[in-house]
């Protein structure tokens, strides 16, 4: 079993500069970049590293997911985003349970022994959508296996042969969701594993609840009918 890292950025300067470094490389069997069209300076900083960037080749979450998937010359690959959000250590928690046998893993923000970056407040609206989310995709289209409770954290690896076999949409920015629910219909072993979320070091997020929300409805809406 080969394992790539691959690396989501979009403006993502100051958490690449705080995650690259961090990143044992000799536990991958290759690491390289999926860019969206950064002007802060992550592409040149991540050539510097001696890491492949290759340029998004359109618009849209889900594309990057797809090229990131087209680019990989392994068996499996690992979405990592660097915002320094994540502990880098737990990137290397995948391979172990690639070899397992499972083909979907997710890093999950909500399982007891993790951590949401809203767990210390009394409203946790973000948490509460993930987890209702998680839930109407389990009601609706698992047959067997682990459930997903992390529906949308990007921080999640796939083999290959799975990733291809989903027929991933358009319909970005679906993709987290979309993962969970064509991994159930196509009976994708999968399993979670804790990890903890912190406030990211800068910028913010590229996806606004309100309206990223609606998306993932119409999404799922959608999924329902596409049989």
């Amino acid at each position: 079993m080969t394992v790539s890292l691959c690396l989501l950025t979009w403006n993502e300067l100051a958490g690449c500069k705080h995650d690259v470094p961090l990143i044992d490389r000799s536990r991958f069997d290759e690491i390289y970049c999926i860019d969206g069209g950064s002007t802060d300076g992550t592409v040149e900083y991540l050539e510097s590293q001696g890491i492949r960037v290759c340029p998004q080749t359109a618009r849209g979450l889900n594309q990057a997911c797809k090229d990131g998937c087209d680019n990989c010359h392994s068996d499996a690959f690992v979405f990592f985003h660097p915002k320094g959000t994540i502990p880098v250590e737990d990137t290397y928690k995948f391979r172990p349970l690639f070899e397992q046998g499972y083909e979907f893993v997710v890093a999950s923000r909500m399982m007891r022994e993790s951590e949401n970056e809203e767990d210390g407040r009394l409203f946790k609206p973000r948490k509460w959508f993930v987890l209702g989310l998680a839930l109407a995709a389990k009601l609706l289209f698992k047959k067997e296996g682990n459930t997903v409770w992390d529906s949308l954290h990007g921080f999640r690896g796939m083999t290959v042969s799975a990733f291809k076999s989903l027929g991933i949409s358009d319909m970005s920015p679906s993709i987290d969701i979309e993962m969970v629910c064509r991994s159930y219909k196509f009976k994708v072993p999968r399993v979670e594993f804790p990890t903890k979320e912190s406030p990211r070091l800068a910028g913010e997020t590229h996806f606004k609840a309100f309206a990223t929300g609606k998306k993932l409805l119409r999404y799922l809406f959608w999924e329902i009918r596409r049989g």
